[in-house]
């Protein structure tokens, strides 16, 4: 009988399946990033060190990584549109291409002034997502940058904000659950109108006298495997920007110190829980929601 553990194997598949790996290597943003859509409503500043999308009653903005990746750690430090933003959704998560692809998401849905920004989070395995999560921040995300991070491995995708972790969720394939794990995923973000839907459920329309509405970023980076040509595996290193040293997302989970941090996010500040709604799943919960909710 084979001594390979499950998560060797998963990677052998892994990484037969992405063709070729390497480890990524960040630069600036304009290195790594690219101004996918918006006809001049992206922009970057200084030097390549800071990127801005703006939206206006035209069109909004968006940008995608140059490179597509297979499991890694992906951070990026944002400054939210300020004020009254009701109406925009600003974005930043990692996607596949095609019917069923794969999705893993940070939304953050605007509000009138005085409120607070709700951030939306989902993952999305073979096309099928409905797993959302809603929080408010502990802080105001439009009064400085802040940092919001995916590490995405074969048994986890870990959900951070300034490096505490919101969410965790598990590979639980043993379930019937599917779990991202042999699509590519490419990094985007974009800023955009969804007044049909974003604030209070559509209510709160988007005011276009205070157009155009910006937000910034900057320090993206990517300590991942790449998905290219002229590599045969995801070997370890530093990548140049990376705040993660070598490999060690590959392995990351959340440690009891970081549980204790996520309990008190989810305890003081998770405003939505599709685990928790027994309204929306009438013939029971799905299957990896925690059986004392079920």
């Amino acid at each position: 009988m084979s001594s390979t553990s499950p998560l060797v194997l998963l990677l052998s598949i892994s990484a037969m399946l992405a063709s070729l790996v390497s480890l990524a290597n960040a630069g600036t943003m304009d290195q790594e990033l690219d101004l996918s859509w918006g006809d001049g409503r992206g922009k970057f500043l200084n030097n390549g060190q800071l990127l801005s999308l703006s939206l206006d009653k035209y069109s909004g903005s968006g940008f995608q990584s140059r490179h597509q990746y297979l499991f890694g750690r992906i951070d990026m430090q944002i400054k939210l549109v300020p004020g009254n933003s009701a109406g925009t959704v600003t974005t930043f998560f990692l996607s596949s291409q095609g019917a069923t692809h794969d999705e893993i998401d940070f939304e953050f849905l605007g509000n009138v002034s005085g409120n607070p920004y709700t951030l939306h989070t989902n993952v999305f395995a073979q096309g099928k997502g409905d797993k959302e999560q809603q929080f408010h921040l502990w802080f105001d995300p439009t009064k400085d940058f802040h940092t919001y991070s995916i590490v995405w491995n074969p048994q986890h995708i870990i959900f951070m904000v300034d490096n505490i972790p919101i969410r965790d969720f598990k590979n639980m394939e043993e379930r019937g659950v599917r779990f991202p794990k042999d699509q590519a995923m490419r990094m985007y973000s974009s800023l955009w109108n969804a007044d049909d839907w974003a604030t209070m459920g559509g209510q709160v329309k988007t005011n276009w006298s205070l157009a155009p509405f910006t937000a910034y970023y900057r320090n993206y980076r990517a300590s991942a495997c790449v998905v290219s040509s002229g590599s045969s595996g995801c070997s370890g290193g530093r990548s140049a920007t990376s705040s993660v040293s070598g490999d060690a997302w590959m392995n990351q989970e959340v440690d009891s110190v970081s549980y204790r941090r996520l309990r008190w996010v989810q305890r003081k500040f998770m405003i939505y829980d599709y685990c928790a709604d027994l309204k929306r799943f009438p013939q029971g919960l799905p299957a990896e929601c925690p059986a004392r909710r079920r």
